[in-house]
């Protein structure tokens, strides 16, 4: 989460802001473009999009930053395009070319069985030119510095991987993953497996839990939209982080009990469709969002991150 000093006059803005991140701007550049445009006091984007991606990054302002967890740990889905024939030192364009081989025989029967088999449940070896860090840097940095260090395989759940088109040599795909998935790693193990090499020629994001691409703004239509006084209109409410959750409504007495750290027993109607441990959003009267709470065995139901809205 990017944070800077306190500005004169910020403002205590809070909820969610879908930006369409345009290729050419770091995550925290054009995170901080919007916090400026909203003059809001705190900001946090929720999952870094590479600088040359485009597509959904969501930012999460004020007490809407509780729950950025939440969506960093949401599925996600892309549009990517893959150049076969060539691998780079990164996976993507930004790189430089490290081999070229012949692509032949690719056809789309081949390249979907491929795909099929990248479906599902995978191991993922992280890239070395990413933000994961060992003993405190990142492993972009060492990289840069011509160091290769040992990274485990992490498994991660391919949900559909669909090939939309194939001219030649390259293929406009369309994945839907879990967190922490690779795009670019993806690419190379199917030209790996295709043995002619792979890279990523673009990526744009789709969809990041419950939010989705059609919905978000750019950057300069948020600016021009602060300029006119309607900036706060591309601004969703707080609860929409966790609109995936199921819903609870306590009282005045509960509420005001789970404020001060305390858990209650909700015995009126509205009762958690949920598991013991699972989360639930919590409102008060008036559909007053007060945060999240998780459902204990003895049918209490337990503060777990409440925000501090302004009536």
């Amino acid at each position: 989460m990017g944070r800077s000093p306190r500005r004169p006059g910020a403002r205590d803005l809070h909820g969610v802001v879908l930006l369409d991140k345009p290729a050419g701007l770091s995550s925290n550049q054009a995170m901080q473009r919007v916090r400026r445009a909203l003059n809001a006091r705190k900001a946090g984007h929720t999952g870094n999009l590479d600088v040359a991606a485009t597509g959904l990054l969501p930012i999460c302002l004020g007490e809407a930053t509780k729950f950025s967890g939440q969506l960093l740990d949401a599925d996600k889905v892309y549009r990517a395009h893959v150049q076969f024939g060539v691998t780079t030192r990164t996976g993507d364009a930004e790189g430089e070319v490290v081999e070229t081989r012949p692509v032949e025989g690719l056809e789309a029967p081949r390249l979907l069985a491929e795909m099929a088999r990248l479906t599902g449940p995978i191991e993922q070896v992280p890239p070395m030119y990413s933000a994961l860090k060992r003993d405190g840097q990142p492993l972009y940095a060492l990289a840069r510095a011509g160091k290769v260090v040992e990274r485990a395989p992490r498994r991660v759940t391919i949900f559909r991987f669909e090939l939309l088109s194939l001219n030649a040599t390259v293929a406009e795909v369309e994945v839907a993953c879990s967190k922490g998935t690779y795009i670019r790693t993806l690419a190379e193990d199917l030209g790996a497996a295709l043995g002619c090499g792979a890279h990523l020629t673009a990526l744009r994001r789709l969809a990041s839990g419950p939010f989705r691409l059609e919905d978000a703004h750019t950057v300069e239509a948020i600016e021009a939209a602060c300029l006119a006084g309607t900036g706060d209109g591309c601004v969703l409410p707080v609860d929409t982080a966790v609109s995936v959750l199921p819903a609870l409504e306590v009282s005045d007495t509960e509420a005001e009990a789970l404020r001060h750290g305390r858990p209650v027993r909700p015995g009126g109607p509205g009762s958690p469709a949920a598991d013991v441990g699972e989360q639930v959003r919590i409102y008060g009267p008036g559909v007053r969002f007060l945060g999240l709470g998780e459902c204990a065995p003895d049918g209490q139901l337990l503060p777990r991150r409440i925000v501090n809205l302004m009536e």
